[in-house]
């Protein structure tokens, strides 16, 4: 199937990652969104479980190993072209996790990898819809 202008929604996945205080960032090589900084993260692979698909983008895209723990929120991403048509359409099951280890190295459709301090994050221009997103996946670590 297209990713672009599908003829149904795309599950995918994403992870918001942790390594103490800091928050990992990719950039993404690959559309929609190329260039801009996000989570990593990808489309589910048909037979794929939604935990082991966020694990295998993780790796694909970042190297290194997590400790993947709790669905922080399912979210709906639209893009819509210059004729308002839609363009691309997934839902999308986030994580958060816990860096256990490895070499961080940007990968597969990531420009770059990074850790970021969290009070450093308004620096990436991330989507409102991103941004909240990190601030439930802190919430829900500081839970634990």
């Amino acid at each position: 199937m297209n990713r672009e202008y599908p003829a149904y929604p795309i599950p995918g996945v994403g992870v918001l990652a942790f390594d103490g205080a800091k928050f990992l960032l990719i950039r993404r090589g690959k559309p929609p969104r190329a260039g801009e900084w996000s989570i990593p993260g990808g489309a589910i692979e048909l037979g794929e479980t939604a935990r082991a698909a966020a694990v295998r983008e993780f790796t694909e895209e970042c190297g290194g190993v997590i400790e993947l723990r709790d669905v922080v929120d399912v979210v709906d991403i639209f893009w819509r072209d210059a004729q308002d048509r839609l363009q691309y359409h997934y839902v999308v099951v986030d994580f958060w996790a816990e860096w256990r280890g490895g070499e961080l190295r940007a990968q597969s459709d990531a420009m770059a990898a990074r850790w970021v301090a969290v009070d450093e994050l308004s620096q990436y221009n991330l989507p409102a819809q991103t941004q909240a997103m990190i601030e439930k996946a802190i919430a829900r670590r500081d839970k634990k």
